[in-house]
């Protein structure tokens, strides 16, 4: 009964100058004008980056945080842009005791904590870093200015929510937790009940609150405004009033950071990922363990069952020794439901971004103040105590997120990503591979079945997978036959961009089996203000 009857396609976008491929595609369009405009791949990211925000903020905010990997045309290696989320130095971790009760009902199946309040309300809510991520990439990266940057999500956030049915889907999923807390209710529960667009209309629009404003007078302020201004205090103010324990100085000392990545080298490829506590090193294992797998060889025909047998387990360990090993357990403060965008420009710059809320609405709780929706953060810790990632304050907490940039002889040639929590890795290292091992081109390495491993323990495979060769036999005993829905999401939403250089060509794209996503091209004229 849940077998898809259809067969779904959607065309990679190509163009001579650059491309963005995003989640939502009014959100690339706005990255594609920035580069159309004269902006590069960074600052088309920035745009794009807080027009996401708006456009699909079950996902991903101004309250969130995340990863950007970034390599310039013509550099030898990128750079990572560490924005990530870090608990408030004043959360007490006895104030997450367990129940006793089994696992939770959110995304990790953590065993359960009282008032499951590392998942949802006050307490679930770490210290955000989008804004100073997104801050510190257009100053180092960048050619635009900030006030250019917000521009156009201050725009969407004042013109309101596009209610169109996949808004209407994300808040229906989401209204038993959202109706517990009065700012959220008031946004996105009107009159009690999930919004729908008005009556034969495709589209209707929802007031975003505060949103607008907020987003205004960052612009015109500042970053800083977000940690030590006007914003600031009003973020303080809403938590405190709730209980939760983020405090003036969780912000005042929130600093985002430019580290080196997590670099593989893969059958010639340079493989740049987010370091740290970010699924990059995770990544890196597995490719590790493919790097001499015979099991691998052969064409785009090659994905058969032996491929798919030497991706799980290749999976399978790296998320055995990512889960009993990793999480920030020194003093020092180690690198660091999602969101992912890719960008290449005209001239070759590459960058993959990687934000989010962590569950979908995060923590659930709109800041009536500033009607910014919070992350839930805490959630990515360990509630057990005791462990690499168990919850202790002012720790950065182990993230699934795996932004990557793929290089020859120094020259970056696609950027990928996903969204999906621990689905991410697994999409990740099989289009990578799809498109290094198999030579496939975008297109069709994005339409390619996919494994998902998730963790080391079972695996879901779609019927069109154990449809070739051999898989079903490989795969027996490990994966089971799941297809791939539109909700619930058990498998990835990636999306990326790939550059042709001998043909002076860009393409893009994103999740061919997501109705909603897409990717757009610049369509080039300079402008003067932004030379």
């Amino acid at each position: 009964a849940m077998r898809p009857a259809w067969r779904v396609r959607k065309p990679a976008v190509g163009a001579a100058g650059g491309v963005v491929a995003a989640q939502s595609p009014a959100a690339a369009e706005v990255g594609a004008d920035i580069l159309a405009k004269g902006g590069n791949a960074v600052d088309a990211a920035v745009a794009t980056s807080f027009a996401l925000g708006v456009l699909e903020p079950w996902m991903s905010g101004i309250g969130g945080g995340g990863f950007m990997v970034v390599q310039r045309a013509g550099a030898p290696d990128a750079a990572v842009v560490d924005f990530a989320m870090v608990a408030p130095a004043g959360l007490d971790p006895a104030d997450y005791p367990l129940t006793g009760g089994g696992p939770d009902a959110d995304l990790f199946g953590w065993p359960a904590v009282r008032e499951d309040r590392n998942v949802r309300g006050p307490h679930a809510i770490a210290v955000p870093g989008q804004v100073a991520g997104m801050a510190l990439a257009l100053e180092r990266f960048g050619t635009i200015d900030w006030a250019t940057a917000l521009a156009p999500a201050v725009t969407l956030a004042r013109d309101g929510l596009i209610l169109d049915w996949f808004a209407t889907l994300s808040i229906a999923t989401a209204a038993e937790d959202l109706r517990r807390y009065p700012a959220s209710r008031d946004v996105y529960l009107p009159d009690g009940l999930p919004p729908t667009a008005p009556p034969g209309h495709v589209a209707g629009r929802l007031p975003l609150g505060a949103l607008g404003e907020t987003l205004a007078r960052l612009a015109a302020a500042g970053p800083d405004d977000f940690y030590t201004g006007e914003t600031a205090a009003k973020i303080v103010a809403d938590i405190a009033a709730d209980g939760g324990s983020l405090s003036a100085d969780d912000l005042a000392g929130y600093r985002a950071r430019v580290v080196a990545p997590c670099a593989a080298d893969y059958r010639g490829v340079r493989v740049s990922a987010a370091p740290g506590l970010s699924a990059g090193p995770t990544l890196a294992a597995a490719l590790a363990a493919l790097d001499d797998e015979p099991r691998m060889a052969g064409g785009a025909d090659g994905v058969d069952g032996p491929a798919c047998r030497a991706y799980a387990d290749a999976l399978r360990a790296a998320y055995a020794d990512r889960l009993a090993t990793m999480g920030d357990v020194d003093d020092r403060a180690a690198p660091g439901c999602t969101s992912h965008l890719s960008v290449v420009d005209r001239d070759g710059t590459m960058v993959a971004l990687t934000q989010t809320l962590l569950s979908r609405f995060g923590s659930r709780v709109v800041l009536p103040a500033t009607g910014i929706l919070m992350n839930n953060g805490i959630m990515w810790f360990d509630p057990r105590p005791g462990g690499p990632n168990s919850i202790r304050p002012g720790r950065r907490p182990l993230s699934n997120m795996c932004p990557v940039v793929l290089a020859r002889d120094g020259a970056p040639f696609a950027a990928l990503g996903a969204s999906g929590g621990r689905h991410i890795v697994g999409a990740v290292l099989q289009i990578l591979s799809f498109l290094v091992d198999h030579g496939m081109d975008l297109e069709a390495a994005f339409h390619h079945p996919r494994l998902d491993v998730s963790g080391p323990d079972g695996a879901l495979a779609p019927p069109e997978l154990f449809a070739l060769d051999g898989v079903r036999d490989a795969l027996d005993g490990i994966a089971r036959e799941v297809p791939h829905v539109l909700h619930p999401g058990l498998y990835a939403s990636p999306s990326g961009v790939l550059r042709d250089a001998d043909r002076g060509r860009n393409s893009g794209i994103a999740d061919p089996l997501s109705p909603w996503a897409g990717a757009a091209a610049e369509r080039f004229a300079p402008d003067p203000a932004l030379q």
